[in-house]
């Protein structure tokens, strides 16, 4: 399941926003996101989501939502599938 920005209606991954994801043996996981504007109104639901959504993967026993703006986001990181999304509209 993909979270969506409740702004754009593009999931996180597409968007390029979901910069890292790591995790170890006891089922933490470390997701590193960059919003796509440091003023992003919706920057406290999306956390929020991503957390929910992790921590409802099993085997997950934590989900820790890392914001980060270094480097800062950029359209390059959208994804080929995602373009096509806001270009299209699928």
């Amino acid at each position: 399941r993909l979270l969506d920005d409740p702004e754009i209606g593009l999931n996180i991954v597409d968007l390029g926003m979901v910069r890292s994801v790591s995790h170890d043996e006891q089922g933490n996981v470390r997701v590193e996101i960059t919003p796509t504007s440091a003023n992003c109104p919706m920057h406290d639901q999306i956390v929020e989501g991503a957390r929910l959504i992790v921590e409802s993967v099993p085997g997950v026993t934590s989900a820790e939502i890392v914001v980060s703006f270094d480097p800062p986001w950029t359209p390059d990181l959208i994804t080929p599938a995602g373009r096509d999304f806001l270009e299209n509209g699928r």
